[in-house]
């Protein structure tokens, strides 16, 4: 599954005009605003994921988008399983089927709500250690980015373990609602915040859970358990898309930092096949590029 993970992540980097933050972000706003909404938590958590993976390929291009073009409702949802069927093989059969089936309709996007903003608009750390100064990295992700993936990996990788789909979904989505007031200063910060740490998180959680309706509110409190050990398989499927989003997101870097001119023209064919492409060549030859 790493390699489908690998590209799912890859929305936290990809925009489109017209509407801010990443496409991760986006979503992020979105599943927030359909919890919001009284929406049931099954069906948010497998059309995000269904959406999610459909994006590994076709980036932006949604539903709304494709009737827009004038494609019809069925039209779109066939361009939108042909990308879903390209890269769902590693993911387990009966979970893959309802995500398939989940796939998101045209349906008008409710604004994402403050907790959701602010989460987009909170840079992550990165990687910390105490004692270090910090390795920083250009751009930072958000809260939004990391916890849209974390809820998708989640979801993805709950087959593995025997969990739930829907419950480390939910965990991934709400795990860093401190984040909405605290400022991220990673294992660094948390380790100079000492016996204070877990009341500081504790107390800035709760005021965000409070603003909540009180049944969202109350099916989080519960799940945002799980957290504290990797026992219960719920437990283990949100601990292991966390680290893997985490770790995913350090390959990126170096990945980024590491990008040569030679692979994107010789590996991944940047002057493509097509009936120019001996006079883009020519032209390059003759730039000496």
């Amino acid at each position: 599954m790493r390699p489908l993970l690998a590209e799912i992540g890859d929305a936290k980097r990809v925009r489109t005009a017209g509407r801010p933050g990443s496409l991760a972000e986006q979503a992020f706003g979105r599943a927030w605003a359909r919890l919001l909404e009284g929406e049931d938590a099954a069906p948010v958590a497998l059309s995000e994921t269904a959406a999610a993976v459909a994006r590994a390929r076709l980036a932006g291009i949604d539903a709304e988008l494709l009737h827009t073009a004038g494609l019809s409702a069925d039209e779109a949802q066939a361009v939108l399983r042909r990308a879903f069927d390209e890269v769902a093989g590693a993911v387990d059969g009966e979970l893959a089927a309802r995500l398939r089936a989940a796939l998101p309709a045209l349906r008008p996007a409710a604004p994402p709500p403050a907790l959701a903003v602010a989460l987009n608009a909170q840079p992550r750390a990165g990687a910390t250690s105490p004692g270090k100064p910090r390795a920083v990295v250009e751009p930072p992700e958000s809260h939004g980015d990391h916890c849209l993936t974390v809820a998708v990996y989640g979801c993805l990788l709950a087959p593995l373990v025997g969990a739930d789909p829907v419950v480390p979904f939910l965990v991934g989505l709400a795990h860093h609602l401190h984040n909405v007031v605290l400022p991220d200063a990673g294992f660094a910060g948390e380790v100079l915040l000492g016996g204070a740490l877990d009341r500081v998180i504790g107390t800035l959680e709760a005021r965000e859970l409070a603003g909540l309706p009180p049944a969202l509110a109350g099916r989080l409190r519960e799940v945002l358990l799980l957290r504290a050990d990797a026992v219960a398989p719920e437990s283990q499927a949100f601990h292991a898309a966390d680290v893997l989003d985490r770790v995913l997101q350090v390959h990126h870097h170096a990945r980024a930092a590491a990008f040569t001119a030679s692979q994107a023209l010789d590996e991944l064919e940047l002057v493509h096949a097509g009936p120019v492409q001996a006079f883009h060549l020519d032209v390059l030859a003759a730039a000496g590029l």
